[in-house]
């Protein structure tokens, strides 16, 4: 199940602020590399809840 597009466009990361993008495992910020899940079709934005997938990580 995808995310509305409108959704998409206004959602960003709330630990850096940066864009997401979907993927099979969440929402993934470009800039700050953060996974946000989506659990029952709605996004999880909380930064207790995301995982590092590489990239920079904020406040580490």
């Amino acid at each position: 199940m995808s995310l509305d597009p409108r959704l998409l466009e206004i959602l960003c990361c709330p630990a850096c602020h940066g864009d997401l993008e979907e993927r099979p495992e969440g929402l993934h910020c470009q800039a700050c590399g953060l996974l946000y899940p989506i659990e029952d079709g709605i996004p999880v934005m909380l930064v207790d809840h995301a995982k590092p997938m590489g990239a920079k990580q904020v406040g580490k």
